[in-house]
């Protein structure tokens, strides 16, 4: 099944207290895509770059099977550029520069041959976008999986509750998740977040595992512990990746097997923070992840 993949492509500088990068290779999409590809090789992108983006990584994502038609290349512009310190215990940073550049004024143009596309990820983007590539759609996606960040509902709030009436699945952190339900308390807000029209909400708690809810089932999904944890950067977009591409290789988007799509984007996301940037993603293989996959599995593996 194809998946079609909205976010950002984009340059990322990162310090964290195990290293400094200069201008890397970063952006949501990006992130999702090469998650996504070690589950499925039928992913269209739609995303905006500049003039000064490097062909080589255009052409890494085509060697993973990205169809890179909807990539918009704007000559004499500039690509996004994020720039963000992480504390010592990584689970807070600070963002020290952001320059929108080409994003600022990114009208997604959906190709006309990815608007069948079976499964849609709707990567972190400003709520209107998001609904500009749902109203390209010809028909409705068998799911539709949307990210947010507590930007968008800073500033966007009114944007992001119309657009969340239109997905199936919202994947977002526990303090996202506190701010857009106004409850403390995860059972509670994602109660209320399933009200506001998915029929899903994953709550994303980095180094303590996921939550996957629906209106009467609740599972968890541990994180993997790690010796090394470099660079958190992406994390949750290759979590993304790894759930959608796990599901749209399978086909079945039942609540058993979006368990089973949790603990695969789980194992995408282990992989994405022991090193910077994407290089870990270059580096795996597929006997790589299936071990990996079978690590969690015995790590919650018990018998009463």
């Amino acid at each position: 099944m194809s998946i079609l993949v909205v976010g950002t492509v984009a340059f990322d500088a990162i310090e964290t207290p195990f290293g400094k990068t200069d201008k890397i290779i970063g952006g949501a999409a990006t992130y999702i895509c090469l998650s996504s590809s070690f589950f499925n090789n039928k992913i269209n992108l739609v995303s905006v770059v500049g003039e000064d983006f490097p062909d080589s990584a255009i052409q890494t994502l085509k060697e993973k099977k990205v169809d890179v038609t909807g990539l918009q290349i704007k000559k004499g512009e500039k690509t996004f550029f994020w720039s963000g310190k992480y504390h010592e215990n990584m689970n807070r940073r600070d963002t020290l520069e952001t320059q929108l550049n080409v994003l600022e004024n990114f009208n997604p143009i959906v190709p006309e041959e990815f608007k069948k596309s079976e499964y849609l990820m709707l990567g972190n983007l400003m709520p209107s976008v998001q609904k500009k590539v749902l109203s390209q759609m010809k028909k409705k996606p068998k799911l539709i999986v949307l990210d947010t960040m507590n930007f968008w509902m800073d500033l966007f709030m009114d944007d992001l509750k119309e657009a969340l009436k239109e997905v199936d699945v919202l994947t977002i952190n526990d303090e996202e998740a506190r701010q857009l339900s106004g409850e403390y308390s995860l059972v509670k807000a994602a109660k209320i977040i399933l009200s506001k029209g998915p029929k899903c909400v994953i709550i994303k708690k980095g180094e303590h595992g996921a939550l996957l809810f629906n209106e009467k089932e609740v599972f968890f999904a541990p994180a993997l512990p790690l010796e090394e944890v470099c660079d958190p950067t992406g994390a949750g977009d290759c979590f993304a990746g790894g759930f959608i591409g796990y599901l749209a290789k399978t086909d079945d988007i039942s609540f058993e097997n979006m368990k089973r799509a949790v603990i695969n984007g789980s194992a995408m996301a282990s992989f994405c923070v022991e090193k910077f940037g994407t290089q870990k993603l270059t580096e795996i293989n597929q006997s790589d992840v299936d071990f990996r996959v079978k690590e969690f599995v015995n790590l919650v593996n018990f018998e009463i």
